[in-house]
């Protein structure tokens, strides 16, 4: 159960989350410019980091492949909810490339600097 959690739930959270974000703008016409990116970039950073975190893992290198995972779980979320919607085309954005950069980095990064420890033990 608590595989299912560190790597599949963590993911649909994080998915959940910045979606919930952007809907929440969309509703509101806050679509245009920088700063709706900017925020849901900073709710991005700011899950991605809780996750990270909570984990309670030995080193940063403990927190990788929960991230690729995070970034799978993503990315398949994107082509299940938001391609059917907005095609194929969302790819071409480089806010969906950054979102997954930050999945797959954040977290690591976050338990980095919780644990103090660059390598494993």
């Amino acid at each position: 159960m608590t595989t299912f959690k560190e790597y599949i739930g963590w993911g649909i959270v994080i998915y959940a989350i910045v979606f919930l974000t952007w809907s929440s703008l969309i509703v509101q016409g806050l679509t245009e410019g920088i700063a709706p990116r900017l925020f849901t970039l900073a709710a991005l950073v700011a899950v991605t980091a809780i996750a990270g975190t909570s984990l309670r893992v030995r080193s940063w290198q403990d927190v990788v492949p929960r991230s690729l995972v995070w970034l799978v779980v993503a990315a398949l979320a994107d082509a299940i909810l938001t391609v059917p919607f907005a095609g194929w085309t969302i790819y071409a954005d480089w806010n969906v490339w950054v979102g997954y950069t930050l999945v797959l980095t954040v977290p690591p990064l976050a338990a980095l600097l919780t644990t103090g420890k660059s390598r494993g033990v």
